[in-house]
């Protein structure tokens, strides 16, 4: 079965982002040993040489005992934007930085993930927003 095919065109990208705000609070942690963690609970995972980075919510870092230091929200581009695409982690990246807003992004195959302090949420959410409104 074929996949879909993502788009390029950096215009439409933007114009059709719709930001989603996902519910929960999301930490970043960094474990040694992934086999203590719970794969049903991570939301992503990449493994580099000191260690893998997990990001999982805030809940059940807790209550697994992790030691974290940013608390963050999710924010997911509802467009599916091709893993080729360029320019439109580069357009959001530098209107969430000129607001103020640093962002954490991880891409999946379909969609765009952006991590921003959890009390940055509603403001990166406006920045996203007026984005695709102004296209």
């Amino acid at each position: 079965m074929a996949t879909p095919k993502g788009i390029t065109n950096l215009a439409t990208l933007i114009k059709h982002m719709e930001p989603v705000l996902n519910e929960g609070e999301y930490i970043f942690a960094t474990v040694t040993d992934l086999a203590a963690i719970p794969r049903g609970i991570t939301i992503c995972e990449i493994k580099e040489k000191e260690g893998t980075t997990v990001v999982l919510p805030k809940e059940e870092a807790i209550r697994l005992g992790m030691p974290f230091d940013f608390v963050a929200a999710w924010i997911t581009l509802n467009v599916h934007s091709a893993l080729e695409a360029v320019g439109l982690t580069a357009a959001f990246a530098t209107a969430l930085g000129d607001a103020g807003i640093s962002c954490n992004v991880i891409a999946g195959y379909y969609h765009d993930h952006i991590f921003v302090d959890n009390h940055s949420a509603a403001k990166a959410m406006d920045v996203l927003w007026k984005m695709t409104e102004e296209g």
